[in-house]
């Protein structure tokens, strides 16, 4: 037979006798019938296989998911959380309404109808797609389920054979809300984040019940495609993606049209990461060592939660008083210049490639932003941050960098077309050049009466720099050592009365075999009683002092304070401060004498709970204090509390009176050789405070800086917090102690038994005095 007769017997076909369309019409049933058996046999054949390999059905039944170790203050801020999924577990009877309907309608609307696989959504998905109406996927929530729990993403038909399978075993164990609840808190939504309470956080900073419904559309159109419909990286896609979700809302009556308007109009801003309500990153990584040293790889996905002592505000004011004081630093010290450099291409697509590489490895910090100069005249500077629009430097916000604009300026000091700079934004928006800080600062606040943690700043920026200078930095204390050896003194004898010679002295163990001579910073004032002389932190009173009781016994003295004695020389430059302290070593020994006399031990953890609650351990109430537990004579504390309060009324410290204008501060600065390291030790109340600032690798801080002008500022700002609304505290003077001739002193030493005088030649006039008095009882 010829093609052409072939082709045209096909075409008469429809036109054949009536029996042979009977024929044909069997033969195509039959056809249908074997076809379909075929499909039946390989689907049995197939859940032969799947049956026996389904996974442990429990991980829905016994539900735990993965939460993340979470870390919050004393009154319930969140400060830091380490896992790799961020979650927060939510029962379904918390999770407002219109997010299960924003949910639903775009997932799955017969949800609470079919029985796990809804057919008739999957002949409505198919007829949708056809025509072009809504794109609604075929898969159930409980379809969801299985996959997110037991199932790979692959698309096969066992697979999808198994995804079935398992969507109807959830369904005959589980009710539809605990279907719909194990959906919502374990499903993927981006940024590292699982479940719709952690996602809100994130993308909105708001807990479930505060969102609106334009923001509980966008967290719903985010599942399908968790990359395209982030909207803190596809912004665009993710709104396309909301308005579906709220077209979807109304087309189910589950909103007005009011309402659908009023949602789409909404601006929402959103969040590109996790943010914590209180700034401690040094304080979380010190938690996180310590729960991992109990707990291992468990600690990151059980979901313990870990109160610290800390306090929101005294937290957060210390860590903007640390930054604002070392950027103070910085800009009294003079612009360095541009952080890097970068050849920007002609070509638009290009240069922004360019800019985003070399922006990656400037990462702002927290206000100061890292950006790429595009345009630079000495009148204006535009550039280009990692996100954002272009910004524009003007006016004012040059002058820091005025040399650096400057023609003639050294080419890696220049700011030109390329440059890596920071700028920073202030309250009326404005932006001003800026640069990241060299130099490092610490900062710690402990309760002076149980050690508990305060505040905690171990650096300017933890993501640089992880260091915690507050427990591991060991530097030179400077004259901050000085009131622990006048303590020492009081127990041989001594007096705030005492007078002490404050003259140039000449000793042995110079460098070279050289005599040593130690200075003040002011010069010589002569005789000056150590309340004077610990004021106005001279050096020359503080080395006679030290010599008079012997190095050996002020050493072996600092023990009491829970100084590390291997730390500190057993010569008299101990008194000036050449050994080494921690910031928070500092702190607890200042602690004795905020306390009256008793050392503490610092500590950071209150409670730690389980996921559900639980109390797993706790900080018990610290005993009642027992006079042997102490430190030092409460007589002793009360005498150098009140010298330290001079030091800020009068002396070195005064500043801090004058800014905070209360009575009961009391401190001492520290400044070694060379300005290298600044320090402030004091308190107020009960609590104890110590800020410090150097470099890493000790250098000079600057001939004009010192204790005063570095750390100092750190203190008081901090204070203005910590002390806001308390009553300033007074101290009651302890038994043993008499009020003569204007000060304290023990009662044992009142007469010829102490010492009044070191080193000062007393006149001829001024002995026969004494003598009369002595025998007239006067």
């Amino acid at each position: 037979m010829s093609l052409f007769s072939t082709a045209v017997e096909f075409l008469a076909l429809p036109f054949a006798t009536a029996s042979y369309r009977h024929d044909l019409r069997r033969t195509l049933v039959a056809l249908s019938a074997v076809g379909i058996l075929v499909v039946f046999t390989l689907l049995g054949a197939m859940l032969v296989t799947v049956m026996p390999n389904l996974p442990a059905f429990d991980v829905v039944t016994d539900y735990r998911p993965k939460i993340p170790l979470r870390i919050y203050t004393a009154d319930g801020a969140l400060l830091g959380e380490f896992g790799d999924e961020h979650r927060d577990f939510t029962p379904i009877k918390e999770i407002p309404t219109v997010l299960k309907d924003a949910l639903l309608a775009i997932e799955d609307a017969r949800f609470y109808e079919h029985s796990g696989v809804d057919y008739r959504g999957v002949l409505r998905a198919l007829v949708a797609d056809l025509s072009g109406g809504f794109r609604q996927g075929a898969s159930t929530i409980t379809m969801q389920v299985a996959r997110a729990f037991f199932l790979s993403q692959e698309k096969t038909l066992k697979r999808k054979l198994t995804e079935v399978v398992m969507a109807y075993r959830i369904e005959s164990a589980l009710t539809k809300d605990q279907i719909l609840e194990l959906y919502m808190n374990q499903i993927y939504l981006g940024q590292r984040t699982h479940g719709f309470a952690s996602a809100a956080r994130t993308y909105f900073k708001k807990r479930l019940p505060e969102l609106t419904l334009a923001e509980a559309a966008m967290l719903a159109g985010i599942p399908q495609n968790p990359a395209k419909h982030n909207p803190a990286v596809s912004p665009v896609r993710a709104k396309a993606r909301q308005e579906l979700v709220l077209k979807r809302m109304l087309h189910l009556g589950k909103i007005t049209q009011a309402q659908y308007d009023e949602a789409v109009s909404q601006a929402l801003t959103i969040g590109h990461r996790l943010e914590f309500e209180a700034h401690a990153d040094h304080v979380a990584e010190m938690v996180r060592q310590e729960l991992y040293a109990q707990y291992k790889g468990d600690a990151y996905t059980q979901g313990f939660n870990v109160y610290t002592t800390l306090d929101k505000a005294e937290q957060n004011a210390a860590y903007d008083s640390v930054r604002r004081n070392v950027l103070a630093y910085d800009q009294r010290h003079g612009y360095r210049g541009p952080e890097g450099f970068v050849d920007l291409p002609d070509n638009e697509d290009e240069r922004d490639e360019a800019i985003d590489r070399i922006l990656a490895r400037h990462p702002s910090s927290d206000n100061l932003i890292s950006a790429v100069v595009t345009e630079v005249s000495a009148k204006r500077v535009r550039a280009e941050p990692a996100s954002g629009d272009t910004l524009e430097i003007k006016g004012e916000g040059l002058r820091f960098a005025a040399r650096a604009l400057q023609a003639n300026a050294k080419m890696d000091a220049r700011i030109r077309v390329g440059s890596v700079i920071r700028v920073s934004q202030d309250s009326k928006g404005r932006w001003s050049i800026s640069q990241m800080p060299e130099v490092a600062a610490a900062f710690v606040a402990l309760n002076a009466e149980d050690g508990s943690y305060r505040a905690l700043v171990g650096g300017f920026e933890f993501s640089r720099n992880q260091f915690n200078h507050v427990t591991s930095a060991w530097r030179q204390p400077g004259s901050s050592i000085k009131p622990f050896v006048y303590s020492a003194a009081l127990e041989k004898g001594f007096s705030p009365a005492t007078l002490l010679n404050d003259a140039p002295i000449s000793l042995p163990g110079g460098a070279d075999g050289q005599s040593w001579e130690p200075r003040n910073d002011d010069g010589f004032a002569g005789p000056i009683s150590l309340r004077q002389a610990l004021a106005r932190s001279k050096n020359v009173v503080a080395v006679r002092l030290l010599q008079a009781i012997s190095p050996q016994y002020g050493r072996d003295y600092l023990q009491r304070f829970g100084f590390d004695v291997a730390k500190h020389p057993a010569n008299l430059t101990m008194t000036l401060g050449s050994g080494s302290v921690t910031p928070l070593q500092l702190a607890s020994a200042y602690a004795v004498f905020a306390n009256g006399g008793f050392k503490v031990s610092p500590r950071l953890i209150q409670k730690v709970t389980d996921a559900r609650g639980n109390v797993l351990s706790e900080a018990p109430p610290l005993p009642v204090r027992q006079e042997e537990q102490r430190a030092i004579d409460a007589r002793n504390a009360f005498i150098i509390d009140s010298m330290l309060r001079e030091v800020v009324r009068s002396g070195t410290g005064a500043v801090a009176t004058q800014r905070l204008g209360r009575n009961d501060l009391a401190g001492k600065t520290g400044t070694t050789s060379d300005a290298v390291d600044g320090w402030f030790a004091g308190y107020a109340g009960n609590v104890v405070a110590v800020s410090w600032m150097g470099y890493d690798q000790p250098r000079s801080l600057g001939g004009r800086e010192f204790g005063a002008t570095l750390a100092l500022p750190i203190w008081i700002d901090y204070m203005r917090q910590a002390m806001s609304g308390k009553p300033p505290a007074e101290r009651k003077p302890p038994s043993g102690i008499s009020f003569v001739d204007g000060d304290w002193l023990y009662d044992e030493f009142k007469g010829d038994d102490g010492i009044k005088t070191l080193d000062v030649e007393v006149s001829p006039i001024k002995s026969i005095f004494d003598a009369i008095r002595k025998v007239f009882g006067g």
